[in-house]
């Protein structure tokens, strides 16, 4: 009985946080819905701590949004409020590994995995669009910031460092009682992740065979792939 308002408790919080979020304009009204419903799934068939993981990304993902929002501004390459397809194209394999976890174990590696990807490319594309210099992945030819598959040092550092969050929190939170091992999954699966966003985009969203959605939501799922291999 007390774990089940334990959760109830996190369900009327994770509103409040999904409230802040829609006047704070990070999410639209629906994104903001559906973060909810992911949150509650989250909830009752993983546990809170799994929820907490994924309110860490969203809370890394907006901060570094909001970074340099005046240069991102005048760049053209600000993002502003995001939608229900953000949400669930970076959120719904984690939501999906996180329903199945107790049935497949390796799934907590495909959560992990997920998440480490949707984080790690957050970072690099948001941070990593400060760089001045990046290079097209494919051919390393030099291209305009928040190009489509340009990567740069400083956005690689920065994806990394996110997907180290995200291991290390992920032991803290009893999702992976390994240290070492849920740091290496997580930054193995992220940058693998991260890179095949960029590869993607540089390949098929740059001419309009894919939308961003979808180069993120292939992208987590090769992310998660990775993060089940390693487990």
């Amino acid at each position: 009985m007390e774990g089940i308002m334990i959760n109830w408790l996190y369900v009327i919080l994770l509103f409040i946080l999904g409230f802040i979020t829609y006047k704070r304009q990070s999410l639209d009204l629906f994104g903001s819905v559906v973060m909810i419903i992911m949150g509650i799934v989250i909830i009752f068939s993983a546990g809170t701590n799994w929820l907490l993981l994924i309110v860490l990304f969203l809370i890394l993902s907006l901060v570094a949004t909001k970074f340099s929002k005046k240069y991102k501004l005048s760049l053209g390459e600000f993002e502003g409020r995001r939608t229900s397809k953000n949400v669930i194209s970076n959120g719904v394999v984690a939501c999906f590994m996180a329903a199945f976890g107790g049935y497949y174990s390796p799934f907590v590696g495909g959560f992990i995995g997920a998440i480490a990807t949707a984080t790690s490319d957050t970072l690099a594309s948001e941070i990593g669009v400060l760089d001045t210099h990046p290079r097209l992945i494919t051919n390393f030819q030099e291209v305009d910031p928040g190009t489509n598959g340009a990567v740069s040092v400083l956005g690689t550092v920065s994806g990394i460092i996110g997907a180290f969050i995200i291991g290390i929190s992920a032991f803290f939170l009893g999702i992976m009682p390994n240290p070492l091992s849920a740091i290496l999954v997580s930054i193995i699966s992220g940058t693998i992740g991260c890179f095949g966003d960029s590869i993607l985009g540089a390949l098929f969203e740059n001419r309009g065979f894919l939308t961003n959605e979808h180069v993120n939501l292939l992208a987590t799922i090769f992310g998660a792939i990775v993060g089940i291999l390693l487990i």
